[in-house]
């Protein structure tokens, strides 16, 4: 076995390499467990034989790589190997795929046919609801009540030198005798074509044999022993010897040679349920059941027309006899009765009997002469791939060739028997043991889950290689056919088990742990619906096995959930549904899918009697996505007031497969899914949508909504209606609010202004706080250092439009907006930790903190303002104004922080809140009764309201809006304005309605109106009244200085004794103006002197 070389290509050139494999085709990667595989020196082989076959060409262009295959198959397992080596088969449609082709062909020197991909194919592969499904036919009984039952045909045959005989039988399973299906005797030998049959109970199944000429052939053909109506055909032909028997158009038993040297003889007579021991007569060997549908021709049919014979479609071959009871003469106890026959009229059987497209030969101009061809005809292929991807895996052959994983010597050292998978080793589906794939497929699994045990505890783990063959394995295991060779699969119990190991190898491929896994091998594969068609395949196919014995099979693993459940379809049939496992979500509802009453109502009127339904749920292919790659989708949501952002799969996903007798049928559908938006501050929009395949063939398929619509949306989940099975999901698309032209130019007004307002309103505080001699205080302090960061924080947003055209101003203001607003948020911090340690924890030390606070507000912002500038310079600023680049992780170093600050505000705010309410009820008590319930409501309203008030802008707790803002442009509007005007705010509350500012500003006042009296002069005498002094009051009339003797000895005796003075304010003489009088006792009478002086100027 050559190992792989490659030249280095260049895209412009066309490049053509051949590669021997002297050990034949390899069908895929799995040759993993073979003892071949024991030698290091083998591990170049396996990766050659990887993606390699016997005598391959490979042709490269700039976008495409063409491997022509040279070892003939039928078309559906060319189109399988193609498939399972991670490409499909060529198209020549286009210009340059048809040079690819060419290319090849020409240096294969091939003169035969080869299969090509025909894309009308595509659609008729799919399920479709068949227009008429029964036709009734007229049939024989034969009852079990009596042997003696026979038909004879009623005509006289010619010498035959071929023969061919098909008819619809259904054996009665109660019957276990050795019967004759039908017996051709000739006047001069007996046993001259016969059909025998013989019951395997074991395996519940009819073995069948022919006789020719008397020679017996094997039992080894078989047809189901389930009472169901079976196509049986056989044929022969004297020039070679060949013969052949048909069960339901598959091909059971066959062989050649040169014993049937003659022709049949002419003049026979053909009994129909009994054997002829003699020539017409002594009948034995009685068959028990119905028969209908006979028909003989005097030549060997070919596959297709038998094929077409058994989907009821008329050949074109001219019939020896066709089945009509009027020409039949049957014994008394041998009853004619109605039959109702399975015959489907379209769908892709149909197609391909017709022919499947093969690429025949070219013209001299080198255009492509295209043809028909016998589907089942083997012949040689041609798989087409992307360049990258052919690229990729031939690099990842190389890796594995060179040095074998860790999961790979384990596979091999638990594979120690290697007989098991000899089928594994050529490739050859049509032998392969299925009890080597059961074995081999739970190998597989054991390893994997030891693999990923061992890279938990920091040994190998499982490489993009290994993923690429478990790929490879489920895409074999899945082509195994439903009652093909190797024996046991039409075993209920061996179907069973291959279908559980299936599921459990394909659900730790599909693990979220093994995501990493997917991305790196994201070139080759299209991703985990690869695994997910795999596992329809192989459930669809082995679905009559499984429900052979029991009406329901459910294998349940940690990330699948497969359910197989039949039913005989009858009057009144309810519908169905199937719901996935119960998940740890804040969803209540379970992801569900359901198959209307309707719907298979219509199904039994249409003629089906049996219904199958498979249904699956996988739950961990969402991370498996990469959920950077948008799927490609139109928007919904057209109105411009949301901006598209993409699609990304939002839920799980589920499907449904609808078997009606066996056969894939499509129907309408509802499903419900939970779903969770990863970013919640964005607007999701659930859309309802499978999986194609045949999108995009190339890269596996994609996203398709066609046919499907949402019927209703709860929170958490929706409801979709899909006219058609397959598997389904719920794409969420994302947007983000978008504002219309006029109101972005309102918010940009509305901030500037407000800006501008606050930075106003900031100075004037900071002016306040330094001019009027506010008492020293951490509080004042704290409060000073809040105004200085978010002023300046707010001047420079004002200036950052006039920076953005210069792209180095710009980030200096960037960096230095993104200081200020932390600084700011930080002193907001230290505003609430403040307010903490003076109301709860009640800590009247001054300056015991202010250090620590100081590198709270500026320490830290400048570090935090640092180590993002010295992290990713070059991500820092937003392309489009000067702001932190919110596409990236760096607006995290702004949100993180204000984050934390606001959540820490938010709950000293609480406590401060609390602490005023006890206060307020304390106060309350001490009220009388009768006012105490409406004192303490209102009490109570004003201890919760004023602090939230106060507190509001300097803890930053308006920001909180901010989290709102995509939710409506009304949120936006009030968190601009809240945090706009928050400068004002503060210039309201800790500057006009301040307290201590007001009392200072009185203060001042006070000590210059004061300070005014030492300029005053001209007394002013006032003759005390003789009347008691019953209180004291002032005139406004002026008093001029008398003359009298009382008043000239008063003032002569006054001064002359002791004086006191008192200063006394006069309401009467002018507002806020003093007086300052004399006391002076006087010896005799009690008479007191008082002298004003009036304020002269003031």
């Amino acid at each position: 076995m050559a190992a792989f070389q490659m030249s280095s290509w260049i895209p412009q050139e066309v490049q053509v390499t051949q590669v021997s494999d002297k050990s034949g085709p390899n069908f895929t990667g799995v040759l993993l467990g073979s003892h071949q595989l024991r030698d290091d020196c083998c591990y170049a082989d396996w990766a050659t034989a990887l993606f390699n076959s016997d005598k391959r060409l490979v042709h490269l262009t700039s976008e495409w790589a063409y491997q022509l295959i040279n070892d003939s198959l039928p078309l559906s397992r060319a189109d399988a190997f193609c498939a399972v080596h991670f490409s499909s088969l060529a198209t020549p449609g286009q210009l340059e795929e048809q040079q690819g082709v060419w290319e090849l062909h020409k240096q294969a020197g091939l003169h035969s046919p080869v299969w090509v991909r025909d894309p009308s194919r595509a659609q008729l592969s799919k399920p479709v609801a068949l227009a008429r499904q029964y036709s009734q036919f007229p049939a024989l009984s034969f009852p079990n009540e009596s042997p003696k039952g026979f038909a004879r045909v009623n005509m006289s045959f010619p010498a035959l030198p071929a023969v061919s005989v098909c008819m619809r039988v259904q054996w009665d399973p109660e019957w276990d005798q050795v019967s004759t299906i039908f017996s051709y005797a000739a006047p001069v030998f007996t046993n001259e074509f016969q059909l025998r049959g013989q019951v395997d109970k074991k395996r519940q199944r009819i073995l069948l044999a022919l006789i020719i000429q008397g020679q017996h052939r094997p039992y080894k053909s078989f047809l189901p022993n389930d009472g169901a109506w079976h196509h049986l055909c056989v044929t022969w032909r004297r020039s070679d010897g060949y013969w052949a028997i048909y069960v339901d158009g598959q091909r059971r038993d066959t062989g050649s040679g040169a014993d049937t040297p003659r022709d049949i003889h002419a003049h026979g007579i053909l009994i129909l349920g009994q054997d002829q021991d003699s020539f017409g007569g002594n009948f034995t060997e009685p068959f028990v059941g119905n028969v209908t549908d006979l028909n003989i021709w005097n030549i060997s049919l070919e596959k297709g027309q038998l094929q077409a014979l058994n989907a009821c479609l008329p050949l074109t071959q001219e019939v020896l006899f066709r089945w009509n009871t009027n020409n039949i003469s049957f014994d008394s106890v041998v009853k004619e009765v109605p039959a109702m026959i399975f015959c489907p009229v379209v769908g892709p059987q149909q197609r391909e009997l017709q022919g499947c497209k093969v690429l025949g030969n070219w013209t001299e101009l080198q255009h492509p002469l295209y043809g028909l061809a016998d589907c089942s005809k083997p012949l040689p292929f041609i798989c087409r791939s992307s360049r990258e991807r052919y690229l990729k895996i031939t690099e990842i052959a190389k890796n594995q060739s060179s040095q074998p994983t860790a999961f790979m010597d384990h596979l091999m050292s638990l594979t120690n028997n290697s007989h098991a998978i000899d089928g594994v080793l050529t490739g050859e589906t049509s032998t392969l043991s299925l009890g080597g794939m059961c074995h081999l497929l739970d190998m597989s699994r054991q390893a994997l889950e030891d693999t990923a045990q061992a890279e938990g505890e920091g040994d190998g783990g499982l490489q993009p290689a290994d993923m690429l063959s478990l790929v490879q394995l489920l895409s074999l295991a899945a082509e195994l056919p439903s009652g093909g060779g190797g024996g046991g699969v039409n075993d209920s119990s061996n179907a069973e088990e291959l279908s559980r190991h299936f599921v459990s190898l394909a659900d730790g491929i599909i693990s979220q742990d093994n995501a990493p896994k997917w991305q790196a091998i994201k070139e080759v594969v299209s991703g985990p619906m690869d695994v997910v068609k795999s596992i329809d395949r192989m459930v669809a196919s082995l679905a009559p096995q499984l429900m052979a014995r029991d009406d329901s099979l459910l294998i349940h693993t940690p990330n699948i959930k497969l359910e197989v459940r039949q039913k005989t379809l009858e009057e009144g049939s309810t519908g169905s549904t199937f719901c996935g496992p119960e998940v740890e979500s804040e969803s209540t509802s379970l992801d569900c899918i359901s198959v209307p009453a309707q719907m298979i109502h219509n199904l039994h009127n249409n003629g089906f009697r049996k219904l199958t339904l498979v249904n699956t749920w996988y739950g961990s292919l969402r991370p498996l996505f990469n959920s950077e790659e948008n799927i490609t989708m139109f928007p919904i949501v057209t109105d411009g007031s949301q901006r598209y952002l993409g699609t990304v799969l939002g839920s799980s996903v589920i499907s449904t497969t609808v078997l009606g007798d066996d056969q894939p049928i499509s129907m309408a559908v509802h499903f419900q899914l939970n779903h969770k938006p990863q970013n919640p501050s964005l607007s999701h929009e659930p859309v309802c949508a499978y999986w194609d395949f045949d999108l995009t063939p190339d890269t596996g398929g994609g996203w398709n909504t066609r046919g499907c619509e949402v019927v209703s949306r709860q929170r958490g989940s929706t409801v979709c209606y899909c006219n058609h099975t397959t598997n389904f999901a719920l794409l969420l698309q994302v947007y983000e609010v978008q504002r219309s032209a006029e109101n972005e130019r309102a918010l940009q007004i509305l901030t500037l202004i407000g800006s501008g307002v606050s930075l106003c309103g900031l100075l004037f505080t900071f002016i306040l706080f330094i001019a009027v001699g506010v008492p020293k205080s951490d509080r004042t302090t704290v409060h000073k250092n809040l105004i200085v960061a978010l002023g300046t924080a707010q001047l420079l947003l004002m200036c950052s439009d006039w920076a953005s055209a210069n792209e180095a101003a710009c980030l200096t203001v960037t960096a230095l907006l993104h200081l200020f607003f932390m600084a700011s948020f930080s002193w907001m911090l230290v505003e609430g930790l403040l307010l903490w340690s003076k109301v709860v924890t009640v800590n009247m030390s001054e300056h015991r903190w202010m250090r620590l606070y100081y590198v709270i507000g500026w320490g830290l912002p400048v570090l935090i303002v640092g180590v993002t500038l010295s992290v990713s310079l070059d991500k820092y600023k937003a392309d489009s104004h000067c702001w932190l680049n919110v596409k990236t992780d760096m607006i995290w170093a702004f949100v993180g922080p204000v984050i934390f600050v606001l959540a820490v505000n938010a709950v000293v705010l609480g406590r401060v809140v609390m602490v005023t309410v006890s206060s307020a009820r304390r106060r309350a008590k001490m009220l009388t009764p009768s006012s105490a319930s409406k004192m303490h409501t209102f009490d109570l309203t004003w201890a919760v309201t004023r602090p939230v008030l106060i507190l509001l802008p300097v803890l930053g707790l308006t920001w909180l809006c901010g989290v709102l803002v995509h939710l409506s442009i009304v949120v936006a509007y009030v968190f601009i304005a809240l945090n706009a005007f928050q400068g004002l705010y503060i210039f309201l509350v800790y500057a006009v309605y301040n307290s201590e500012v007001r009392n200072a500003i009185k203060r001042i006042k006070e000590k210059r109106k004061a300070l005014s009296f030492t300029n005053c002069s001209q007394p002013i005498s006032f003759l005390p009244s003789q009347k008691a002094p019953s209180a004291m009051s002032w005139g406004h009339r002026a008093l001029a200085p008398s003359s009298s003797p009382e008043t000239s000895d008063t003032s002569g005796g006054l001064r002359s004794s002791t004086s006191t003075s008192l200063v006394i304010k006069n309401e009467s003489f002018r507002q806020e103006h003093f007086v300052s009088f004399t006391f002076k006792p006087v010896s005799g009478n009690q008479v007191v002197e008082l002298t004003g002086f009036k304020p002269s100027g003031c």
